[in-house]
């Protein structure tokens, strides 16, 4: 094949990768040169694989131009230029790839918007699942069909995790977008007030509201990022920081920040209390760095992907995630089995042996479900039973697991004994996502669950019964095994004022039906004048 060798610069000697060889490319004579999309003598940079190399030259620049007039779907446009043209075709095949992924994926869902029996397990095996807020769709109520599919295709995306895939897809074709809480620099956190705040970790007045607003909604992966370095877990265990960083990412992303409560704050707030717990004297001079990466680590995720709804309402409704947990445990058993998703997702324990990795998720997954809080009873016994009998050996491993169990259920139920201004919040949102559930329920004509009837229970009933038969045995229990610490003592007395406070607002809300929003000070709480507070 002749080479035209007096027409082609040397920068224009095209070579195939795939071949190994190279191509000198000329210029069909019965082309017009002057093109503006080729320009004089220049070809655009396509390779020749599936085009026959054996063509004679013009025969295959042929070829070439009507393969890529028929990519373009049309003539070639004067108003394009060479470099455009690239760019729109490769954002128009990224696009119909977006597109048939969705196509596919619709083909997976039954009438009704829910997974075909035949397609949830291989969703299932092949990624962790982001599942969808409780909505129409997984309700099975006696709904018109067009209401039940009212936006339904617009959800399928949340349902299947097609967010994450397209988003890993253009990852791995170099394509980052450029999102407000995309791959955030640690360092940037650590400016200003967020890094004095962060000086102060580990007090028990710590706000997390304010620090999640000075990292910009970041909280749980600023904070988190700042204790690894602060126990020393990076270097301990070689933890690539950039995985470690996508991993703690995607559990911050996979909290809805639309739940009042259960949200990444929630989660950064949990992992700030269980630190806490983690310097008490008693249990810190005995945990390795193993017991602290657990810790921390479930505290983390402890409530990742939640519905903002409860295990009774996934019951009631025949949800699929109690359908596949067996009506038992059936939101911490999720959120256990997403975290371990993501870790594999992230590879963030992959250069770690087999058998260790494991282990950990498994250890994970037994202080994630501790967090039951239909298993108070059962923990709040055994630990009852070890400080009466005196038996707690922290140098034993299972037993060090044990109390990393009960500190992490007193982080998750810890804003009773936080100040006040802290508490209150808390209070209320959790109070607000009672009744969001209340209403879902109502509007189907459900029952309605237990504390989430908003005419009938006030947020002073909901607290005072929270307090009295969950918060405090709990945590008089905890300060017998702290023997007690200075933190401990603190903790109780917030409880105590708390409890107080709680006690005069419920009282003025049964004595005035007329007043909103009542003063702390005013009304005298049920039974006279109340506690005696440290």
């Amino acid at each position: 094949m002749p080479v035209l060798e007096g027409l082609w610069g040397p920068d224009l000697r095209m070579r195939d990768s795939g071949l190994g060889v190279g191509v000198d490319v000329g210029v069909c004579p019965d082309e017009d040169s002057s093109s503006p999309v080729w320009g004089p003598l220049r070809t655009p940079p396509v390779t020749c694989g599936g085009l026959s190399l054996a063509l004679e030259l013009p025969a295959l620049i042929r070829q070439l131009r009507a393969a890529w007039r028929a990519r373009r779907g049309g003539p070639r446009g004067s108003e394009r230029s060479e470099a455009s043209s690239w760019v729109e075709a490769d954002k128009e095949e990224e696009t119909e790839e977006v597109k048939q992924d969705v196509e596919d994926t619709s083909t997976h869902m039954e009438d009704d918007g829910t997974l075909s029996t035949g397609h949830a397990d291989v969703l299932l095996a092949e990624r962790r699942g982001s599942y969808p807020l409780i909505d129409l769709r997984v309700l099975k109520t006696s709904l018109q069909r067009g209401e039940v599919e009212s936006g339904t295709r617009k959800k399928v995306k949340r349902l299947l995790s097609f967010q994450r895939y397209c988003h890993a897809s253009r990852l791995l074709r170099g394509l980052v977008p450029h999102t407000p809480g995309s791959l955030h620099l640690l360092d940037d956190d650590y400016l200003g007030q967020a890094a004095h705040m962060l000086s102060k970790v580990g007090t028990w007045n710590f706000d997390i509201f304010l620090f999640d607003r000075l990292t910009n909604g970041n909280s749980l992966v600023t904070l988190m990022c700042h204790l690894f370095n602060v126990y020393g877990l990076v270097q301990h265990f070689q933890l690539d920081m950039v995985k470690l960083h996508r991993f703690l990412g995607m559990v911050q992303e996979d909290y809805h920040s639309q739940n009042p409560y259960h949200n990444a704050v929630h989660a950064a707030d949990v992992t700030q209390a269980m630190y806490c717990y983690l310097k008490e004297p008693k249990l810190a001079e005995q945990l390795s760095p193993l017991d602290v990466f657990l810790g921390l680590m479930a505290a983390a995720a402890h409530d990742v992907d939640h519905p903002g709804v409860n295990q009774p309402f996934l019951i009631k409704t025949r949800h699929h995630l109690a359908s596949l947990y067996q009506n038992t445990s059936v939101l911490e058993s999720h959120h256990w089995r997403s975290t371990v998703g993501m870790l594999r997702e992230s590879g963030l324990l992959s250069h770690l042996p087999a058998d260790m990795s494991q282990d950990m998720e498994q250890q994970l997954g037994s202080l994630i479900l501790a967090t039951d809080i239909s298993r108070q009873n059962e923990f709040l016994l055994t630990l009852r039973e070890h400080l009466d009998n005196q038996d707690l050996d922290l140098q034993l491993a299972s037993h060090r697991h044990f109390m990393l169990q009960i500190a992490l259920k007193c982080a998750d139920i810890c804003n009773p004994c936080r100040v006040w201004e802290l508490s209150r919040q808390w209070s209320e949102r959790v109070c607000e996502e009672f009744y969001r559930q209340g209403d879902l329920e109502r509007k189907f004509d459900l029952e309605i669950s237990p504390l989430c009837n908003q005419q009938a229970d006030s947020v002073p009933a909901i607290q005072m019964g929270f307090i009295s038969f969950i918060v405090e045995p709990l945590f008089e229990e905890w300060q017998r095994f702290t023997e007690p610490s200075l933190l401990s003592q603190t903790m109780m007395g917030h409880l105590h004022k708390n409890k107080v406070r709680w006690s005069r607002l419920r009282y003025a809300q049964t004595t005035s039906d007329t007043q909103t929003h009542p003063s702390d000070d005013e009304p005298e709480p049920e039974g006279g004048g109340g506690e005696n507070i440290p």
